[in-house]
């Protein structure tokens, strides 16, 4: 086994490490978001030419130069409904939801299900495998995560292929009618997410049985929470998003070893034994907000699932001041205790932005690699 797999899997077992694993890209959400940005840490690293294209996700010239542990293959699957426009500021996705074009992203401007009732979401359907764009994509994703696992080092992370249950909704329905609907209607929620789960269950099967045994981590995204707190109580979450949750957790499980990575924004604390206790074997991006705090994390739950994550994404990355940095680093990593008892994935808390300076980018992952020797 390579020290990549080995140290990823001591980590995995919370045991001591030589240094905890470093991700960029590995997971979808603690990645570099722009070209320019993977360019200028290539200028910084000292790198002359342009990127390689044996990569599709990043730089493979930087990944080795900060020592990423780890490599991501697969991606989210697209469909032809009949729904697709495009427009002159953005698109209209196969969902039937219209998005706006805003710098680095697209915003959803046009919700199809805002408004409906229970009626209306009897009869709505989502895609089909028969709907999918590229019918041959699986079969190419699944001959990349088996180079990958196979012919070098690293640990291999699968994309995950589908929307969260609740981020779905929110996304059709919009936030505000959604979570109205959480407290007004429950009947019409229950509905609406065994519709979402039975969705990604059908592409769950069809993508892990061609990538399944390739792959050492397994990724979803869903988020949970605000810069304050979580969307819903406690008690909301176990009642309406846990059951679904939790299901297509073990269904993926039929498929794959692959240990389980959730990703969620904001504040979520009162919800990490729950996300434990469903199979959530690491948690992205333990963003640095209200009662998140590293080593309130690791003291409270870091016995029972990995962090990931946690560098300050919205100031300290920014500033691009080396003190500031490799301070930040430093207190995060003392705070996780890696080389003690492992449970730690050191990452950026989120994506880097446009406003993250390239060298800022670099200076993070070389203090990393500095502090524990």
């Amino acid at each position: 086994m390579s020290i990549f797999r080995e140290r990823f899997t001591a980590t995995m077992a919370h045991q001591s490490v030589d240094r905890c694993p470093i991700d960029l890209s590995g997971c979808p959400q603690a990645t570099v978001l722009s070209d320019d940005l993977w360019a200028g840490m290539a200028d910084v690293l000292g790198f002359i030419g342009a990127r390689p294209d044996d990569y599709r996700h990043g730089d493979s010239r930087v990944l080795k130069a900060i020592n990423a542990d780890f490599r991501r293959v697969g991606g989210f699957v697209g469909f032809s409904t009949g729904l697709e426009v495009a427009t002159a500021d953005g698109f209209v996705n196969e969902y039937g939801m219209r998005y706006r074009y805003s710098e680095n992203y697209a915003d959803i401007v046009e919700f199809p299900l805002a408004g409906t009732e229970i009626d209306d979401i009897v009869k709505w359907t989502l895609p089909t495998l028969s709907q999918i764009k590229d019918p041959g994509v699986f079969d190419r994703w699944a001959e990349e995560a088996r180079y990958w696992y196979e012919e070098t080092p690293y640990v291999v992370v699968a994309e995950h292929p589908v929307w969260g249950v609740l981020e779905m909704a929110c996304w059709l329905c919009s936030y505000d009618y959604l979570m109205m609907m959480l407290a007004l209607d429950p009947e019409y929620i229950h509905l609406l997410f065994s519709k979402i789960l039975a969705f990604q269950k059908e592409i769950i099967a069809a993508y892990y049985e061609k990538l399944g045994k390739y792959i050492h981590i397994t990724t979803s995204g869903d988020d949970f929470g605000t810069q304050r707190g979580p969307f819903m109580s406690p008690a909301m979450f176990r009642e309406f998003v846990k059951p679904y949750m939790g299901e297509r957790i073990a269904y993926t499980h039929q498929f794959t070893d692959a240990i389980y990575l959730h990703h969620s924004c904001g504040s979520i604390f009162d919800i990490i034994p729950d996300l434990a206790d469903i199979g959530v074997g690491i948690l992205n991006p333990i963003q640095p907000v209200a009662f998140m705090a590293p080593e309130t994390l690791k003291n409270s739950w870091g016995d029972r699932i990995v962090f990931h994550g946690g560098l300050d994404t919205q100031e300290v990355l920014p500033s691009n001041d080396p003190a500031i940095i490799d301070a930040a680093v430093a207190n995060l990593i003392a705070a996780m205790r890696p080389q003690q008892s492992g449970g730690y994935i050191f990452a950026a808390a989120h994506n880097l932005q446009a406003d993250v300076p390239a060298s800022a980018a670099v200076r993070m992952f070389n203090a990393a690699l500095k502090v524990q020797g």
